[in-house]
């Protein structure tokens, strides 16, 4: 029997990390997953401040300590100059999958005009994704409904583990086995 995913949740905030300011986009990336998927899974939630060390290295830790097949984080995507969390997720990632965030940003310009604003980005590091989400709960679960088709068969592809979706929620694309 297969043992069950390993999914990362790294909130990035400076405010949170100090305890000043209720982690609410963690929680609500953990809320969607719960939903979303129907096979077992572990969330391995940190919360650490803006930053390109800081976030690299939590990010290096989640996958290449923790094992984790699938990361999220969330904050840190914007314009300000402590919103650096694209750079530390380039700079862990192997390989890029741009893909994701040009949905992500598609889906949400539907919503609001300052979607363009995001710097979001996606990647590879070993086996799993990392996978960056905006800041506000309503935004992740925009975010998370639009990408969420292709993130299992990424996962098959290279080498993850396997991820189960209620098709109530969201379907997931496979291609069909001959």
């Amino acid at each position: 029997m297969k043992k069950p995913a390993r999914i990362g949740i790294l909130t990035v905030s400076d405010r949170a990390s100090r305890g000043l300011y209720e982690d609410l986009s963690g929680p609500a990336i953990l809320a969607c997953l719960q939903d979303m998927l129907t096979s077992p899974f572990t969330p391995i939630s940190r919360i650490v401040p803006d930053g390109i060390d800081s976030v690299r290295e939590a990010l290096v830790t989640l996958v290449d300590r923790e094992g984790c097949d699938l990361v999220l984080t969330t904050g840190g995507t914007g314009p300000a100059p402590r919103d650096l969390t694209p750079e530390a997720t380039m700079q862990a990632c192997d390989r890029l999958m741009p893909g994701f965030a040009e949905v992500m940003r598609r889906v949400s310009l539907e919503q609001v005009p300052t979607a363009m604003l995001s710097r979001q980005v996606a990647g590879l590091r070993g086996k799993a994704l990392i996978v960056n989400l905006p800041g506000k709960p309503a935004s992740i679960r925009l975010s998370l409904t639009a990408i969420f088709p292709a993130v299992p068969y990424c996962l098959d592809l290279n080498g993850a583990a396997r991820l189960e979706t209620d098709p109530a929620i969201v379907v997931a694309f496979r291609p069909q086995q001959i």
